[in-house]
């Protein structure tokens, strides 16, 4: 039995900016910020890591309140902003999942900074959600290896077994970091904003520059076939 877990932006998928134009406009909407943030990292990195960087950056407190409020804003503007940006699903990727989830030992989950409603609309979009069972979000963790934690356990529960193998697919160094953080097997992938040397530079155990060659990465991926 093995369980994947896959990151969302920059590996599965490219939203085309959604994710960082609806927290602008829950900034507006929520808290009437229209100044301009700069220099806030946000690939590899929590929602709730963001969301607090947001606060602080243009002087509100960052309570928890504060916080809720903002996500609650952020998850309401997503839906129309999704269907505004010109978002695409990664190469190969719908021809992966279509293939492992006719494994029978492979579970596929995530392993996501996004907050775990915000994950499920944009999957949802995308129309990729149902590949999925379980995972670990940004909602609470300052830390993506904590998050990669609370995937790996999500994932023993809904399995009721600890995996043989747990795989950790993603496109920053902060996926290949948190993949070790649980003992996983990492296969990093250059479709997000770090490129091939940057991903190398962290060592994952594979290295794809995209997905384009589905058999290739296949290959590499556990999981027997249903018969």
């Amino acid at each position: 039995m093995h369980a994947l877990l896959f990151d969302i932006d920059g590996t599965l998928l490219r939203s085309g900016g959604a994710g960082q134009a609806a927290m602008e406009k829950a900034l507006e909407s929520v808290f009437g910020v229209t100044a301009p943030t700069r220099d806030i990292q946000a690939a590899g990195r929590t929602d709730f890591a963001i969301t607090s960087d947001l606060l602080e950056y243009h002087g509100l407190d960052n309570s928890e309140e504060n916080r809720k409020r903002f996500q609650e804003g952020y998850l309401g503007h997503l839906p129309k902003v999704l269907t505004a940006c010109e978002g695409v699903v990664l190469p190969g990727v719908p021809e992966i999942l279509k293939a492992l989830a006719g494994r029978s030992t492979a579970h596929l989950g995530l392993l996501t900074g996004n907050l775990q409603k915000g994950a499920a609309v944009k999957l949802a979009h995308y129309k990729m959600a149902s590949y999925f069972r379980f995972g670990g979000f940004g909602d609470d963790h300052l830390s993506r290896d904590d998050v990669a934690r609370a995937a790996a356990a999500d994932a023993a529960s809904v399995l009721e077994r600890t995996p043989d193998t747990t795989w950790v697919i993603g496109d920053t160094p902060a996926d290949i970091q948190c993949g070790r953080a649980i003992g996983a097997t990492v296969v990093a992938v250059a479709t997000g904003i770090y490129s091939a040397e940057v991903l190398s530079d962290a060592e994952p155990d594979y290295l794809f520059e995209d997905f384009s060659d589905v058999e290739l990465v296949l290959s590499i991926l556990p999981g027997e076939s249903h018969r």
